[in-house]
C-alpha cells in the first residue's frame, strides 16, 4: 500500500507553509522520494533546496478532471515515489475524491484562515463539511485578530467532526486555548439550566471538558431515546442538531441513568434535572460524561426542537 498524506484547505488557508514547514523537518529526511501533488498554487512557493534535500519532487495537476485514479497511477509509475502528499485545491470537492485502491490515506489534515473563516462557513458551509468531516487535524492559522470568536469556530469544526483536533496558530505558535470564559452559562454555578441556544454548546464542551461539569446539576428538556443495547435504567435525552445542512441530523445526547423508565416512551419529550460525573460506559468505550437523573417530568415539544451550536 503506498502511503498519502492529504492537506486540504481553500486558497490562501496556509497549506503550503504546513506542507514547507512539515517536509523541512529532521524526521522528513527519509528513506525514498516524496511525491508532491500541487492542486492549487498560490502566493506561497516551495524552495528547491528543501525538496531537494527532502528527496520531493512536486507535480502540479491544474484540473479536476486530471485527478482521477488511472491518471494518478500512471504518475506513480512516472515517479515511483515512497510516500505521497496531496495539497488538495479547496474548491474541488473532497466528495468527489477518489484515490487508487492501493494508496493508503495515513492521515488527512485542514488547514483554515481564521480571519476569513466566517465567510467559507456562512456561504459554503457544505463544502466546509465535507472539507473537515474525515480530517484528523484541523489547524486554524492567523487567529491574532479573531481571538474572542475562536470557542465559536471550534464548535462550528467539532458538531461536524467531533473526533477531531482542533488547534489554534497566531503569529507566535500554538494558543493553548481554555474557552470557559466564553461559555453562555455560569460554571460556576451548582445548577446549570440548559435551552435551545446552549444545550448544543455544551454537549461538544463536555465532550471535551467533562471536568467542568462534575458534580454539577443540569436542566434542560430532551427527547427520550432507548438504545436496544443499553442497560437497564438508561437512556439517552437529547437533541436533534443541524451540523451543516437540513439533510445532515445529529441526535445529541449522552447516557442516562434513572429508575423508572417505563414512564416514558420512544421520543417523549422530559424536562430532566440531572448531576453529570465522569464514568466508563461500554458505548462510550471509555470514560465520559454520564447523568444520573434526580427527576424526569413529562413536558411539551419545544417551538424549536432543533438546537445549534452558539
Amino acid at each position: 500500500m503506498k502511503p498519502v498524506y492529504l492537506i486540504n484547505g481553500f486558497l490562501e488557508s496556509g497549506k503550503t507553509q504546513f506542507i514547507k514547514f512539515t517536509i523541512a523537518q529532521p524526521y522528513f529526511q527519509i528513506k525514498g522520494k516524496t511525491l508532491l501533488l500541487l492542486c492549487e498554487e498560490g502566493e506561497e512557493e516551495y524552495d528547491d533546496k528543501v525538496l531537494h534535500a527532502s528527496n520531493t519532487v512536486v507535480h502540479v495537476i491544474e484540473d479536476e478532471e486530471d485527478f482521477k485514479a488511472d491518471k494518478l497511477i500512471a504518475l506513480e509509475k512516472q515517479y515511483d515515489p515512497e510516500r505521497i502528499i496531496i495539497e488538495y485545491n479547496g474548491m474541488w470537492n473532497m466528495k468527489d475524491l477518489t484515490l487508487p485502491f492501493h494508496w493508503n490515506l495515513e492521515q488527512q489534515i485542514t488547514c483554515i484562515d481564521a480571519s476569513t473563516f466566517p465567510t467559507y462557513y456562512n456561504n459554503m458551509k457544505s463544502m466546509v463539511a465535507e472539507m473537515v468531516r474525515k480530517s484528523e487535524l484541523i489547524i486554524f492559522n492567523r487567529c491574532d485578530n479573531v481571538m474572542e470568536s475562536l470557542s465559536s469556530y471550534r464548535r462550528n469544526i467539532k458538531a461536524v467532526n467531533n473526533s477531531a483536533d482542533v488547534i489554534f496558530e497566531n503569529a507566535e505558535g500554538e494558543i493553548n486555548e481554555i474557552f470557559e470564559e466564553d461559555l453562555p452559562y455560569d460554571l460556576k454555578a451548582d445548577r446549570i439550566e440548559l435551552d435551545d441556544k446552549t444545550f448544543g454548546i455544551w454537549y461538544l464542551d463536555a465532550m471535551d471538558h467533562i471536568e467542568r461539569y462534575e458534580g454539577k446539576v443540569l436542566v434542560f428538556d430532551a427527547m427520550v431515546l432507548k438504545p436496544e443495547k443499553f442497560p437497564k435504567n438508561y437512556f439517552v435525552p437529547g437533541r436533534l442538531a443541524m451540523t451543516c445542512c437540513a439533510n445532515d441530523m445529529q441526535f445529541l445526547g449522552y447516557a442516562c441513568e434513572y429508575d423508572d423508565l417505563s414512564a416514558f416512551k420512544e421520543k417523549d419529550w422530559v424536562r430532566v434535572e440531572a448531576k453529570v460525573n465522569k464514568e466508563y460506559f461500554e458505548d462510550y468505550k471509555g470514560e465520559g460524561p454520564v447523568l444520573h437523573a434526580l427527576k424526569v417530568e413529562k413536558t411539551e415539544k419545544p417551538a424549536n426542537d432543533i438546537v445549534g451550536f452558539g
